[in-house]
C-alpha cells in the first residue's frame, strides 16, 4: 500500500499537504488503476465539450464532515452534466466504509483513514480503491453563546470532560475547572461510526474510540447544533463547516495544547498552530467506478484546483496548487 496522507500525523498540515500527500491504491496490491479517460490530459467537465452528454448514477456515502464538500461538488457538476445523478449520504465514515467495501457505493467520504479491518473487508470483496485528499478541517469544539466562561479549554480539560472515567461523574462545569460556574454540563457529539469521533477520541483521550458514553450522539451534525443551541451548559464537537454554517447560533472554543489559546481558522489550520484538532479530509473511490466516464469526469472536476473555491465556500481549507497537481498526476 502506498503512503496514506493520514500516516504522518506528527507532521504539520502544511508539510502534509505540500510534500506527503499521496494516493493509496489498495485491495489486492495493484497500483492505481488508469481509466480509459486518462489517456490524455485530465480536464474538468466544464472544459470538456462532451461533458454535457454524460449520463449515469454515482453513489457516495460516509462522513458527515466531508458531506458538504461532496454535495457542493455534486451540485456544481450536475449543472454542467444534468444527465448524471449523484446521491450523497451521511452514514458516518465507518458506515460509509461498510457500504463501500460491500460494493454498494462508488465514493466514500472519510474524515479519517480507512482502518485495517475495513481494508481487509474491501480486499476480501475484491474492492480496489484510491484515496484522494480533498481538504483540511479544523475540528471545532462549540458551546452555547450564553456560555461566557469556557472561551478557551486546554487539551487536559477536554480530556477531563470526555474520557471514559468521566461517565456519570463529571456532570457540572465546575468539575472541569473550579473557576467555572456550577452549571450542568450537557454533551453532544458524533456517534461511534463517525470518523470525527475516532479522530477526537484518539487526539484528546489518547485512544481511538475511548470516550464516555453518556452523551447525546448523532451522525447528523445538525442534531448536535440544535442540542448546543438549546442549552446554556452544552458542549459539542464537529467539523468546522458546520460551525461556520451556524456561527450565529454557536460559539467556537479556543484550544490550548500547551502553547496558548488558538481559535479555529484557516491560517492556524494550515500552519498547524490549531493543534491537535487540525486534520486532513479525503474521499475514496473504487477503481472499478473510475472506469465509468461519468465517475472519472466527476473526480476530475472534484480534484481540479479551479474548483477549490467550492471547498472553501463550505468552510474548509482547500489544498495548495502543487497538491492538486500531484493528485492529478497520480490519478493518471
Amino acid at each position: 500500500m502506498a503512503l496514506s496522507i493520514f500516516s504522518e500525523r506528527s507532521a504539520s498540515i502544511a508539510a502534509l499537504m505540500a510534500v506527503t500527500l499521496s494516493l493509496a491504491a489498495c485491495g489486492g496490491g495493484t497500483p492505481t488503476a488508469e481509466s480509459p479517460a486518462a489517456d490524455g490530459a485530465a480536464m474538468s467537465p466544464e472544459a470538456s465539450p462532451a461533458a454535457s452528454n454524460l449520463s449515469g448514477t454515482i453513489l457516495a456515502d460516509g462522513s458527515s464532515t466531508v458531506y458538504p464538500i461532496t454535495e457542493a461538488m455534486a451540485e456544481e457538476f450536475g449543472t454542467a452534466n444534468p444527465g448524471v445523478k449523484i446521491t450523497v449520504g451521511t452514514s458516518g465514515t465507518g458506515g460509509g466504509f461498510e457500504k463501500f467495501c460491500g460494493g454498494e457505493t462508488d465514493i466514500s467520504n472519510a474524515s479519517r483513514p480507512i482502518k485495517d479491518t475495513e481494508a481487509e473487508k474491501c480486499k476480501a470483496a475484491g474492492i480496489e480503491y484510491v484515496e484522494i485528499p480533498v481538504a483540511v478541517d479544523a475540528l471545532t469544539v462549540v458551546v452555547n453563546p450564553q456560555n461566557d466562561w469556557a472561551t478557551c479549554l486546554t487539551v487536559d480539560e477536554l480530556k477531563k470532560i470526555w474520557e471514559p472515567s468521566a461517565q456519570g461523574k463529571v456532570s457540572s462545569w465546575d468539575q472541569v475547572n473550579p473557576k467555572f460556574p456550577k452549571e450542568p454540563l450537557q454533551l453532544f457529539g458524533p456517534g461511534t461510526d463517525s470518523g470525527t469521533f475516532d479522530y477526537f477520541t484518539d487526539e484528546i483521550n489518547g485512544e481511538e474510540g475511548a470516550s464516555r458514553g453518556d452523551y447525546t450522539a448523532s451522525e447528523d451534525d445538525n442534531v448536535l447544533v440544535t442540542g448546543v443551541e438549546g442549552s446554556k451548559g452544552a458542549l459539542a464537537y464537529f467539523g468546522y463547516a458546520y460551525f461556520i454554517e451556524n456561527e450565529a447560533k454557536l460559539k467556537a472554543v479556543e484550544i490550548d495544547s500547551g502553547k496558548g489559546c488558538v481559535a479555529p481558522n484557516k491560517e492556524d489550520v494550515v500552519n498547524n498552530t490549531y493543534a491537535p484538532l487540525s486534520r486532513p479530509l479525503s474521499i475514496y473511490v473504487t477503481t472499478k467506478a473510475l472506469d465509468k466516464p461519468e465517475v472519472k469526469a466527476f473526480i476530475d472536476f472534484y480534484t481540479d484546483a479551479a474548483n477549490r473555491g467550492l471547498v472553501e465556500e463550505t468552510g474548509y481549507v482547500g489544498l495548495p496548487d502543487d497538491a492538486y497537481a500531484k493528485v492529478k498526476e497520480l490519478l493518471k
